[in-house]
């Protein structure tokens, strides 16, 4: 379970997520060199699917190790509410660079099925298969600390899919070992499994990045806790209006606080900057944008096309 994003500033941030997507490129390269070099040698088409698996793994850890940069990047003229999203993209096109992965791997799987082909050389294939599952559980290990740390969207797809990897590698020297023992229509049909096993991958990816983008709300445990903060001045009446969402590293959160009708301007700007400070001290990467009500004598107002029962 990752932690949510906000809990750290975007430079804080983007170093966490910076080692691990440099580490995370390098492994994928590493495999993909590893794997390559064994299907030369042994033809398995089980070996060849994570082949391609390990090759859009690289190409979606070089998009994940740019998103998360440019996603800390700070506001400017043109994106005055930062860049955050881009980790959402990154998330989506990881997405579908494994459903193409997948659709590969079950075409090749029917071949291989329609014309089954021995497996040579099977020990180098079941060699690499092994290095590729230590490699990669080391490389969730760390992946996994970093999520919990920022909550990067980026960096759990690429958990997801190189936590799907270990999966599927394990599939996958099952069956090379079944087809050194003769079962040959074993290969294609790990193949296939390796296939299913990225297109739930795939979904599961895409339903984070789309959470994002789409703007849904914080978890109901975040929301409590931000509400917490907000109250914790006994000067503070209540808080409605409440809004939150993730973009990256950042949270946007935004609500309407009701203060006492004879409390001056002055006194209610210090109340809501202490809010605002409480707040920070707990999501560093939080854009915060609150609203003063006097109690009791606000009538409704905004977009009530925006308003809901769970945000009043």
């Amino acid at each position: 379970m990752g932690s949510s994003p906000g809990k750290l500033s975007p430079s804080d941030a983007v170093q966490v997520t910076g080692r691990v997507t440099w580490f995370a490129v390098g492994v994928a390269g590493l495999l993909a060199l590893v794997k390559l070099a064994a299907f030369i040698v042994t033809g398995s088409i089980a070996l060849l699917a994570s082949l391609a698996d390990s090759g859009l793994d690289l190409v979606a850890a070089l998009a994940t190790f740019f998103a998360v940069r440019y996603a800390a990047t700070p506001a400017d003229e043109e994106h005055r509410f930062g860049h955050g999203k881009a980790e959402a993209f990154a998330a989506m096109f990881q997405a579908g660079l494994v459903l193409l992965s997948a659709t590969l791997v079950a075409r090749e799987a029917v071949s291989r099925l329609i014309e089954p082909a021995p497996i040579t050389q099977g020990y180098w294939a079941l060699a690499a298969m092994a290095l590729s599952v230590v490699v990669t559980a080391a490389l969730i290990y760390a992946q996994t600390h970093a999520v919990r740390k920022t909550g990067s969207i980026a960096v759990t797809g690429d958990r997801a899919h190189f936590s799907s990897d270990i999966a599927a590698n394990l599939v996958v020297i099952a069956g090379i070992g079944l087809a050194m023992l003769g079962l040959r229509w074993a290969d294609p049909v790990v193949g296939f499994a390796v296939a299913a096993w990225l297109v739930w991958s795939a979904w599961s990816v895409a339903q984070g990045a789309l959470d994002q983008m789409m703007d849904r709300e914080l978890p109901d445990e975040e929301r409590d806790h931000i509400y917490d903060l907000a109250t914790a001045d006994d000067r503070v009446m209540g808080v409605h209006m409440l809004r939150t969402r993730a973009a990256g590293p950042l949270v946007h959160i935004q609500f309407h606080v009701d203060l006492p009708p004879a409390m001056s301007l002055d006194e209610a700007h210090q109340v809501m900057v202490a809010m605002e400070r409480r707040i920070l001290e707990v999501y560093p990467g939080a854009d915060i944008l609150i609203h003063p009500d006097p109690r009791g004598r606000a009538e409704p107002h905004g977009n009530p096309h925006l308003r809901t029962e769970a945000a009043e």
